[in-house]
C-alpha cells in the first residue's frame, strides 16, 4: 500500500478545546484509517510550522485523498500538507529503472553548472 505524511496545524479553538478536554487522537485516527481500508502507522506532534504529523497508509491515492477530504471538514485545522513517502526497495526499485533509460539533457548546461 502507498504510504503518506499527513502534515498538520490545529486552529486556535483546536488547541482550547484540548487544552479544556485532552482526547487521544490517535485512536480516532486508527479507527478512521482502517474503515477505509488504510493504516495508521505513526502520530508526532513538533515544534515549528506544523503541529504534526501523521504517517498512515492507504490502499490507492484516491483513499488517501478520502481520508484528507474528511480530515479537514471539521475545520479544526488551519492547514496541511501531504506528501507520497517512498520506502528504500522503492528508490532502489526507481534507479534501476531510471539506469536502463536514455534522457538527453540540455546541451549547454556545462555553461550554465559549471563542475
Amino acid at each position: 500500500m502507498p504510504t503518506f505524511m499527513y502534515q498538520f496545524k490545529y486552529t486556535p479553538a483546536a488547541w482550547a478545546g484540548f487544552v479544556k478536554k485532552p482526547e487521544d487522537r490517535g485512536a480516532v485516527v486508527e479507527q478512521f484509517l482502517k474503515g477505509l481500508g488504510g493504516r495508521l502507522i505513526a502520530i508526532y506532534y513538533s515544534f515549528g510550522e506544523w503541529d504534526g504529523l501523521v504517517i498512515f497508509e492507504a490502499p490507492d491515492e484516491l483513499s488517501a485523498m478520502t481520508a484528507i477530504v474528511k480530515i479537514i471538514t471539521p475545520g479544526h485545522l488551519e492547514a496541511t500538507k501531504t506528501t507520497v513517502l517512498f520506502s528504500m526497495q522503492d528508490m532502489i526499485t526507481v534507479t534501476r529503472r531510471a539506469s536502463k533509460l536514455e534522457f538527453r539533457g540540455i546541451e549547454d548546461l556545462q555553461t550554465v553548472m559549471p563542475s
